[in-house]
């Protein structure tokens, strides 16, 4: 896996990419989930809450985007080595620490 992003700068959200930056998602992201979440709650039917599905889509790809534009080496290598490694934590530790430090958790 060579980038997080394709050849203009879109993020690619792989399974690794998404994984690796989970934590910074869960905190960046929170507000837009929250609503999603509250939306579903309130009414099952799936056509309710497109709008605010479409807002926690912007928000992770904007947050990818904005991840890999801060601390591009890191991201990837982290990425890589969850790809690499099928999504294993545990086998990324070193990875995923140059990359937190990189990009901090906020």
């Amino acid at each position: 896996m060579a980038s997080a992003v394709d050849a203009v700068g879109n993020p690619i959200p792989t399974s690794s990419v998404l994984t690796a930056s989970a934590k910074h998602i869960g905190i960046r992201c929170m507000p837009e989930n929250v609503e999603f979440l509250k939306c579903k709650k309130k009414d099952p039917n799936p056509e309710k809450c497109l709008d605010k599905g479409k807002e926690v889509t912007r928000c992770v790809l904007g947050l990818l985007k904005d991840l890999h534009h801060r601390c591009t080496k890191q991201m990837d290598e982290y990425v890589g080595c969850m790809y690499y490694h099928t999504n294993e934590f545990d086998l990324c530790r070193k990875e995923q620490e140059a990359f937190e430090k990189a990009c901090p958790l906020k």
